[in-house]
């Protein structure tokens, strides 16, 4: 689905990731891990066509490394970013309408709407209310539904869990498991090494903007030392 040769990421001078390989089967979940500032975020935004880099990125042997953001997601990437980054002014429903702004098919966006109202009751009751005034894990869901939207050949995930309460982050968990059930193929990115690793079929490890270990997650038992190399604490 998604084949990165020799990425290097830049953010004015500072080069943040240093000719990276990665490789995402279609409707596989692959983990991207490590410590703050190891270019995790800085591959995604390269992916999306938000940052600048050189090197190739392919999407089912398409190579879009030249094309602007837009045209990235009428191929098919989408994102949820991290912290959210939900319209806090805009209507739960109209966030969600958003997230298909590439498509035409009106009465197919409106049943998945709906679909996402069933699916978490708490945007439906809330579904004219403003989406600042959710809760973080609430903001969450919306973000990945909205991201779901545009009916993605791929869905970048960046940090879901990141500052929520544990029992939030289950059910984040749970509808990550879900997608990945369904086929949706997932480049994940997040700082619980060990949740990640329970979620994906293969793991990349970065550090300092390099590759520092990969393998199938199996590879990695229950992601405890891996944790511990990342944070220094088990996850």
């Amino acid at each position: 689905m998604l084949e990165i040769s020799n990425l290097r990421v830049t953010h004015g001078p500072i080069e943040a990731v240093h000719g990276i390989d990665i490789s995402v089967p279609a409707g596989t979940c692959v983990a991207l891990l490590g410590a703050n500032g190891a270019g995790k975020t800085s591959t995604l935004s390269a992916i999306t066509g938000t940052a600048k880099s050189t090197g190739t990125i392919r999407l089912e042997g398409e190579d879009i490394s030249a094309l602007p953001v837009e045209a990235r997601v009428k191929r098919g990437i989408a994102l949820s970013p991290e912290g959210r980054r939900v319209f806090y002014n805009l209507s739960v429903r109209e966030n969600l309408v958003m997230g298909a702004a590439i498509r035409k098919d009106k009465a197919a966006i409106a049943e998945e709407v709906d679909h996402w109202f069933t699916r978490f009751p708490i945007l439906g009751e809330r579904r004219d209310q403003p989406a600042g005034t959710l809760s973080g894990g609430e903001q969450q869901m919306l973000a990945i539904a909205r991201a779901l939207m545009s009916r993605p050949r791929i869905l970048l995930l960046d940090e879901p869990s990141l500052g929520l309460a544990p029992q939030i982050v289950e059910r984040i968990f749970e509808m990550i498991r879900e997608l990945r059930s369904q086929g949706v193929t997932i480049l994940l990115v997040e700082q619980n090494a060990t949740a990640a690793i329970g979620l994906s079929d293969h793991v990349y490890v970065l550090n300092n903007g390099l590759v520092s270990s990969q393998g199938r997650a199996a590879d990695y038992g229950n992601g405890a030392e891996l944790m511990d190399q990342i944070t220094g604490v088990h996850g």
